[in-house]
C-alpha cells in the first residue's frame, strides 16, 4: 500500500468542525466521521511554536531539544539529522516530496523532491517543474509589491499549461478573477492548487511508496484574516479598509482543501491517506501589524550595515550573511542602532556568528509621518522602505491534528508529534529505527 501525507499547515480543525456542522466541507467532515481525528502535541513555549520547528519534528521524530533546528532554512547545515524520506528510501521504498517545510533533499533516487520556497536546498524534478517551482518561490518571497517579470510569468504559464489538470481549469480562472478584483488571499490558494496538480501528476507517473505534499495557504490566510471567519465568535474585527466585512477567506481556503482532499482520494483510490497540521492557529488576542522591508539590500546598505548579502524569509523575517564572525557582530550592532526616533527597536536579531536571522518587529501602524532613526538621528519616512503585510489575526497553538484513513479506531485521542514518522514507516511496511 502506498501512503500520501497531506501536510495542511496550521489548519484549525475546531473551525473545520464548526463549518462542517453548518453543512460545509463535506469531504473533511466525512473523513472525521469515518476515521476520527487525533491531536498531536509538541512544544510548550510560545516562541518555540513555529512551523519550521514543528515540521522538522514531524519529519525526524525529534523534539526541538533533540534536533535544535530553530530557524527556517537551518536544516540545510544539519547533516546529522535523518528525515523520514531517507529512512524509507534506505529500506527500498521510493519517496517523493512537494515543498516540505524546512526539509532538505538528501534522497538518492527520488523523481520528485522540491523543498519549501524559503529553504535553499537541492531540487529533484523535471526541468519544467523546476522552472515552475522557481517562479512560485519567487512569487512567495516577493517583497509584497505584487510584481512579476516577463520570464517568471512565462515560466508560470508554461508550468500551469503542462501541469494544471482540466478538472481544475474553472477553479484557476475563478481564483485569478478574484485576485484581480482585490481578494489577495486567493493568490496563495492559486499556488496551493497548482502545487497539488503538479504533485498529483508527478506521483501518478512515478508511483512512490510514500509521498508528501505541504500546503501553506491556510496558514497564511488564517494569520491575516481569521477574525473574518463566520465561525469566529471573538471580540475583534478587521477594519473595512483591510477586508470586506462579508468576506470569509477561511471558509474559502478550507473549501479548497476539501476539494483537494477529495481529488487526491479519487486520483489514488488504493492509497492510505494521512492528514497532519503540525500545529494550529487560534485567534490572536492583540491588534498587531506585520511589516516587511521592500528592498532588504538597499535599506541595510543605506543604513550603513556591513554585510555580504541579505535573503528574505517568510513575512517579516530575513537572513543577513556576513563575511565572518567579526562582520556579523558589526552588522548586529548596526541593525540595533536602527530605531524609532524615540529609541524603540525596529528589528530583533538572532546572531549566529557569520549569519543573522532578523525580524522586523514593529507591531503598530506605520503612517506617512512616521520616521526612523540611526543613532538617534532621524533619517526620513519609514513608510517609504516597508510594505504592509497584514494585521495579525491568528497565533500559534502547539496542538496539531491528525487523520489516518488506515487507523484502527482504537488510537489515543492525543499523541506526541514525534510519533508521526514511526506511524508513516509502519504504514509503509518499514521500520522507524529511532522509535523509543
Amino acid at each position: 500500500m502506498s501512503v500520501i501525507m497531506l501536510e495542511l499547515n496550521e489548519v484549525n480543525f475546531d473551525f473545520v468542525r464548526a463549518y462542517a456542522a453548518k453543512g460545509e466541507l463535506p469531504t473533511l467532515a466525512r473523513l472525521i466521521d469515518r476515521h476520527g481525528i487525533q491531536e498531536t502535541e509538541s512544544e510548550q513555549k510560545y516562541e518555540e511554536l513555529e512551523p519550521w520547528i514543528q515540521w522538522v519534528t514531524a519529519h525526524t521524530g525529534m523534539t526541538l531539544a533533540e534536533h535544535g533546528v530553530f530557524r527556517l532554512g537551518d536544516i540545510v547545515d544539519r547533516d546529522d539529522i535523518t528525515q523520514i524520506w531517507e529512512v524509507l528510501e534506505r529500506q527500498g521504498i521510493a519517496v517523493a516530496a512537494m515543498s516540505p517545510m524546512n526539509a532538505v533533499n538528501r534522497c538518492s533516487d527520488t523523481k520528485l523532491f522540491l523543498p519549501d520556497p524559503w529553504t535553499p536546498a537541492p531540487t529533484t524534478a523535471p526541468a519544467i517543474v523546476r522552472r515552475l517551482y522557481a517562479t512560485v518561490a519567487k512569487a512567495v518571497n516577493d517583497n509584497a509589491e505584487g510584481k512579476m517579470d516577463a520570464k517568471s510569468a512565462l515560466d508560470l504559464l508554461a508550468g500551469a499549461a503542462a501541469y494544471a489538470r482540466p478538472v481544475n481549469y474553472t477553479q484557476y480562472v475563478s481564483l485569478a478573477a478574484q485576485a484581480a478584483r482585490g481578494s489577495e488571499w486567493t493568490k496563495a490558494m492559486f499556488l496551493d492548487l497548482l502545487l497539488t496538480d503538479v504533485f498529483t501528476r508527478s506521483v501518478k507517473s512515478s508511483k512512490p511508496g510514500f509521498s508528501s505534499l505541504f500546503l501553506n495557504a491556510a496558514a497564511h490566510i488564517q494569520h491575516h484574516y481569521m477574525f473574518n471567519a463566520s465561525v469566529y465568535d471573538g471580540p475583534h474585527a478587521n477594519p473595512d479598509w483591510y477586508i470586506d466585512a462579508d468576506a470569509d477567506p477561511i471558509l474559502a481556503v478550507y473549501g479548497l482543501y476539501d476539494r483537494i482532499v477529495a481529488q487526491i482520494e479519487r486520483s489514488f483510490p488504493s492509497t492510505r491517506l494521512m492528514l497532519a497540521t503540525g500545529l494550529h492557529q487560534d485567534p490572536y488576542p492583540h491588534l498587531t501589524y506585520y511589516w516587511r522591508l521592500r528592498d532588504h539590500t538597499a535599506f541595510l546598505t543605506a543604513a550603513g550595515v556591513p554585510f555580504e548579502r541579505a535573503e528574505p524569509r517568510m513575512s517579516r523575517d530575513f537572513v543577513v550573511y556576513a563575511r565572518d564572525v567579526a562582520q556579523g557582530a558589526s552588522a548586529e550592532q548596526a541593525i540595533a542602532r536602527i530605531t524609532t526616533p524615540n529609541g524603540e527597536p525596529l528589528f530583533e536579531v538572532d546572531n549566529r556568528g557569520d549569519t543573522l536571522f532578523v525580524m522586523l518587529v514593529w507591531p503598530n501602524d506605520i503612517d506617512a509621518s512616521m520616521t526612523y532613526a540611526i543613532d538617534g538621528k532621524e533619517q526620513g519616512a519609514l513608510r517609504d522602505h516597508v510594505a504592509f503585510v497584514a494585521i495579525k489575526n491568528g497565533g500559534h497553538n502547539g496542538i496539531g491534528y491528525f487523520i489516518d484513513t488506515g487507523a484502527s479506531g482504537t488510537e489515543p485521542a492525543r499523541f506526541p508529534l514525534t510519533e508521526i514518522p514511526a506511524k508513516i514507516a509502519a504504514a509503509c511496511g518499514a521500520r522507524w529505527p529511532y522509535a523509543a
